[in-house]
């Protein structure tokens, strides 16, 4: 990756399982697509979410080369198992994966 991953926290505690949960997830795709230019990972905690319901957001905004963009904002509708944080960072990066693995076949040409 050509500059540090950022990580924005907010209404959450970073503690260190979190932190080398996103760390391995991050190294997990570097390893797999390789061509990853920035990576930055905001996660809110859950609270007073309107829209929400009190579930942990996780956003996750990646550049590629080509001035290609990955960008995971989704926001779980009444899905109590984003309550939990640690399903909440998984399934951004799951779905952050596939959307990859979608960028790099349309630049392969597939």
């Amino acid at each position: 990756m050509q500059t540090a991953v950022k990580l924005e926290f907010e209404g959450v505690a970073i503690t260190p399982q979190i932190r080398r949960t996103i760390d391995e997830h991050v190294a997990q795709l570097e390893k797999q697509f390789g061509h990853i230019v920035s990576c930055r990972v905001m996660v809110r905690g859950a609270g007073d979410h309107q829209k929400s319901g009190g579930a942990n957001l996780v956003h996750i905004h990646l550049a590629i080369p080509d001035g290609r963009e990955v960008n995971v904002t989704h926001t779980p509708d009444a899905d109590e198992r984003h309550s939990d944080l640690a399903f909440a960072v998984n399934d951004a990066f799951k779905r952050a994966r596939r959307q990859l693995r979608d960028q790099a076949d349309l630049l392969k040409g597939d």
